[in-house]
């Protein structure tokens, strides 16, 4: 197998964990800049997004982002996910209440 083909092969392996990474470092930027709600909510999205690559991908596909089984993998990503969301929009802004 030539260089080239296995450098392609293991970048579409990790692409989704790349994409989800690169969702999480816009998260933390927003938690930096002072913008923790839309950081939580970005972060929840990215856990989300990481229960769909893991859903609809091949697990040699998937790359690092399958720990256990399928099943397990895509409920405990999406319920983390929904919580995560869900507190970043439902806790009131600091001074609105």
């Amino acid at each position: 197998m030539s260089t080239t083909n296995r450098w392609l092969r293991t970048a579409r392996r990790n692409a989704p964990l790349l994409v989800v990474l690169a969702v999480v470092l816009v998260a933390i930027g927003f938690v930096l800049a002072d913008r923790w709600r839309r950081g939580t909510f970005v972060f929840g999205i990215a856990t989300l997004l990481a229960a769909g690559f893991r859903l609809c991908l091949d697990p040699e596909d998937v790359g690092v982002l399958a720990v256990r089984g399928q099943g397990f993998d895509v409920a405990a990503m999406t319920a983390v996910g929904v919580a995560i969301v869900w507190l970043s929009v439902s806790i009131d802004p600091l001074g609105t209440g």
